[in-house]
């Protein structure tokens, strides 16, 4: 999948109650053993359906590094490269994300103020199997620059 490189957000292009980009993830057994590979987890919990049936989960399910991950790619496609990730509060997993299932994270702003000269945005998370919350939701607060020269 190809996607165009995040713009620029401003303090001044964002209010309180803007919706971030949902991202959507099919969650492939290939998928997590992707992740395995790159956040060198390899509990095979998330990638072996048979070994994580044998502990009692319904199949293999997404690790808490991959979860996090996906926080972040919407986080960032939504303040640009120049926006920083202050802190996440509140990542709390409610449910397994299961192979075979579909997962959305998606955002909201709930909250922005100016803290010397950065804008300061709290976005709340969450990650979504249908109509259900798996992950959160919780916060992330982020910082983006106040003009667009920075």
């Amino acid at each position: 999948m190809t996607t165009a490189p995040a713009r620029q957000r401003t303090y001044d292009d964002v209010d309180v109650g803007d919706q971030l980009q949902p991202v959507v993830f099919p969650l492939s057994i290939y998928r997590l053993v992707v992740a395995a590979g790159g956040n060198r987890d390899f509990n095979s919990i998330h990638h072996n359906p048979s070994y994580a049936r044998a502990t009692g989960a319904p199949t293999s399910y997404a690790s808490t590094f991959f979860l996090m991950g996906t926080w972040e790619r919407l986080v960032r496609d939504f303040i640009g490269p120049a926006g920083t990730i202050r802190s996440i509060t509140n990542f709390r997993m409610r449910k397994f994300n299961l192979t075979g299932s579909v997962m959305t994270v998606s955002g909201s702003v709930v909250d922005k103020r100016v803290d010397a000269d950065l804008g300061v945005l709290v976005l709340e998370v969450s990650c979504r199997v249908g109509d259900e919350i798996t992950v959160g939701p919780g916060q992330v607060t982020v910082t983006v620059p106040r003009t667009p020269a920075g």
